[in-house]
């Protein structure tokens, strides 16, 4: 009985090829899209969870709260973890990161450059990342230690035994390599490429009034993280007594990719919004690909009738029909399914290039692949058992004598389906639309100086103590108009400090409730950057000593504080009296999309490892380039040149929507393609059945255009329809998404115009073209057999 279900499927999807191909492929396209978006959920799943004791392991959060506001930030005090290690017996490990920085290894004759970070010794026990050679035990205890991942330890070695050797790090400090880890995954947000140990000599080291570092806490098992939180919360007042309104509580590392987000103190989300929505986008495509199944199936219903019949009167049951009909469907899908794993085999490349992650099938566990078969199996059932049940319902003595069933309800089915897989559409069009004017609205936004033509320039090696030297030749070459230096890169958020400031006419409250991000820079600030100097004058460490003293703010911090005339005032910073001597434009070195914080720029010549570049415009940045590039390699001859342009630096602020504009657009193309796939279907099959009422309106007089209106009205109308409903569960989307954005666009009413015409005119493209073909056919040919 099986053997003759398969048989006869077969030979019905071969007669019917048209129709078979349309739902073979739009169903190859929606498991297609679900295939790749689950090695996708399933990377992102895996975040962070592939550590032995990842139950156990936290990251160190800091939060502060007073009269109901409360924000919260994973940057920490850097005596924390020490003191929680020593005061609290529930923690086993605890380890402290430092920012990332780039450094310049050499070994014999290779020069390689390398990212990774500083790290307490103990931070490789509390993660136990797997060893490729090595033990964890006493492997960063000295001071000149270095642990390598496989990858730079390849480079720099080669095929050799890395472990002994030693290498030079910016071509100063000798490093012996005492273990080597196995390269990162790609599920991980740890981005190193080496660890060597902290510095003792941080100048934030010891410092509770300055977050400065990641801190990571592993519990002893069956410590209750809840009740630890309870216990660790005023750790920080009490070796801060000004830190009044501080907190810190621990945060599970394993949540840390996904539910970062929070609000007012409490996680409220993160990325595990984004994986939410591509899984239900995903799984919409392949709603509107079984959409056309059933469309399709019942469509064809009257062509299928006498058959039923024929079959109910030689003896089948509504079982053996049912059977037979969910046979066929069940064929249709596996082929699908094995057309979808082409097709994403194919995509995935795409999806790498578009997603910054190396997604593959060499990953992907055995039961990835057992699911997929369910999958399969699932949605041949799950699509073809309406239509199954549909034309097994027939009644042979009405189908024999070539009466139709004829069912409003189906009928309006099969129009509700059409919508739904238009609406469908139509909300992925106008979220497409709003996510990139957002993105764009952003990206317009004034930055507060000109990001074209600055170049950031890692200070490393001689340039440290060549610097003085370096800038007066850029600026006598011509190749630069402007100079200075700062602590780290102007587009990247600086170090926040609250609680320990004081001013001319603040008030208690005041006192307690200001936040600075901090930025450390020496001369020419403000005019390397093109900032406006709204009060004062610039930093200008290098001919004025006394500006050690002295420090810059922002128009923000002007405003918080209630400022007037703040020039000459005094800025009281723990126990050490700044002088304001500058006032400048807000500009944008956090989120875009978030409103700008008071900003303190302080005097400095320690720590200052990032060059600004002001080049000339009047020159072509080629030449600038090569002009920088020697004046560099002539003071500082070990480094390569190496750059960052600030433009882009600050363009990759937007890659996370942009990923998600370029995600909605293909997702919004997918489901358009399918859609207008089963309404060519549809249409066809409409036409083919009204080829005599065709003929005889030709006959008769009806114009082409006329008889091409009459196919395309009823389709245009259900689309429309589809317009009207889909647009308000568009905008209610949408304004929940650009809730996130505190700088961000209005919802307008022309956006599901727009919309709505690319619909109706992608649905009206498709049905014409059908519509057209059946309208300029011979009428004779249509009528002979009358």
């Amino acid at each position: 009985m099986i053997k003759n279900y398969f048989k006869t499927a077969w030979r019905n999807l071969w007669k019917n090829k048209r129709y078979s191909a349309t739902n073979i492929v739009g169903l190859a396209i929606g498991m297609a899209a679900v295939l790749i978006i689950t090695l996708w959920v399933q990377n992102q799943l895996q975040y962070d969870n592939f550590y032995p004791h990842k139950s156990d392991i936290y990251k160190l959060w800091n939060r502060y709260a007073e009269e109901g506001n409360v924000s919260v930030y994973d940057v920490t005090a850097g005596p924390a973890a020490v003191a929680l290690k020593e005061e609290y017996p529930e923690v086993e490990y605890a380890a402290r990161m430092y920012w990332s920085t780039d450094r310049l290894f050499a070994y014999g004759d290779k020069r390689i450059k390398s990212k990774g970070n500083e790290v307490d010794p103990s931070f490789l026990q509390l993660f136990g990342f797997p060893l490729a050679s090595g033990t964890v035990i006493n492997a960063l205890d000295g001071q000149n230690s270095i642990v390598l991942t496989q990858q730079l330890a390849k480079s720099l070695f080669g095929d050799d035994d890395p472990l002994e050797k030693v290498v030079r790090l910016d071509d100063e400090e000798p490093y012996k390599v005492t273990a080597v880890l196995q390269d990162l995954p790609s599920h991980t947000d740890f981005d190193f490429t080496y660890l060597i140990p902290l510095e003792k000599t941080n100048i934030y080291r010891n410092n509770w009034n300055t977050n400065t570092y990641y801190t990571y806490i592993r519990l002893r098992a069956g410590t209750d993280a809840d009740a630890f939180n309870d216990k660790i919360a005023p750790l920080v007042r009490k070796h801060a007594p000004d830190r009044e309104f501080s907190s810190i509580f621990l945060y599970p590392m394993s949540k840390m990719h996904l539910y970062s987000r929070f609000e007012n103190g409490v996680p409220v989300g993160g990325k595990i919004e984004e994986v939410r929505l591509v899984v239900a986008i995903g799984l919409l495509i392949l709603l509107i690909a079984c959409i056309n199944f059933v469309n399709l199936s019942t469509a064809r219903s009257q062509k299928r009738a006498k058959e039923v019949g024929v079959r109910k009167v030689v003896g089948a049951g509504k079982i053996n029909l049912i059977g037979q009909f969910l046979t066929e469907s069940v064929m249709i899908a596996i082929i699908a399914g094995i057309l979808a794993v082409v097709f994403a085999f194919m995509a995935i490349p795409l999806f790498n290039q578009l997603l910054d992650k190396p997604l593959s099938f060499a990953g992907a566990s055995p039961f990835l692949w057992l699911s997929l078969l369910g999958f399969v199996l699932g949605t041949g059932l799950l699509a073809g058992i309406y239509p199954a049940c549909f034309l097994s319902s027939f009644q042979p003595i009405k189908t024999l004598k070539g009466i139709a069933k004829k069912n409003n309800y189906i009928l309006n089915l099969r129009e509700l389906l059409v919508v739904l897989q238009f609406g469908i559409a139509v909300v992925l069009i106008v979220a497409t639309l709003i996510i990139r004017l957002q993105i764009r609205h952003a990206s317009e936004r004034n930055v507060g100086y000109t990001t074209s033509q600055l170049l950031e320039i890692p200070i490393e090696g001689d340039a440290l103590k060549n610097y003085e030297a370096i800038k007066v030749e850029l600026l006598r070459s011509g190749a630069a108009t402007g100079v200075t230096r700062t602590g780290w890169s102007i587009t990247m958020n600086a170090s926040s400090s609250s609680g320990s400031f004081s001013w001319e006419g603040a008030t208690p409250e005041q006192e307690k409730n200001m936040s600075f991000e901090l930025f450390r820079a020496e001369s020419d600030f403000v005019k390397t950057l093109g900032l406006t100097l709204v009060d004062g004058r610039d930093l200008d460490l290098a001919r004025l000593p006394a500006d050690s003293s002295s420090v810059m703010l922002n128009e923000a911090a002007i405003r918080t504080m209630g400022l007037e005339n703040p020039i000459g005032k005094y800025l009281k910073w723990g126990n050490t009296s700044h002088t304001i001597v500058g006032v400048f434009n807000d500009f944008i070195s956090g989120s875009p999309y978030r409103d700008v914080t008071p900003l303190l720029v302080s005097a400095s010549k320690n720590w200052m490892l990032n060059m600004v570049v002001r080049t000339d415009e009047h020159r072509s940045m080629q030449e600038n380039l090569q002009t920088i590039e020697g004046i560099l390699k002539r003071f500082n001859p070990a480094y390569p040149f190496s750059y960052h342009f600030v433009d882009q630096r600050y363009a990759e602020k937007f890659k996370d929507q942009e990923q998600m504009a370029s995600l909605s657009f293909i997702f919004s193309l997918l489901a358009i393609s399918i859609s207008c796939l089963g309404l060519l279907g549809l249409s066809s099959y409409i036409a083919e059945t009204r080829t005599k009422e065709i003929g005889i309106r030709k006959v008769l007089g009806a114009s082409v255009s006329g008889i091409v209106g009459l196919l395309s009205k009823d389709f245009v109308k259900l689309v429309l329809i589809a317009v009207v409903i889909a647009s308000p569960i568009a905008w209610w989307a949408m304004n929940n998404w650009l809730e996130d954005f505190v700088y961000r666009i209005d919802i307008e009413w022309w956006m599901f115009g727009i919309a709505g015409i690319l619909a109706v005119g992608i649905a009206l493209f498709t049905i014409s073209w059908q519509a057209i073909q059946a309208a300029v056919a011979n009428p004779v040919d249509s009528l002979r057999d009358e």
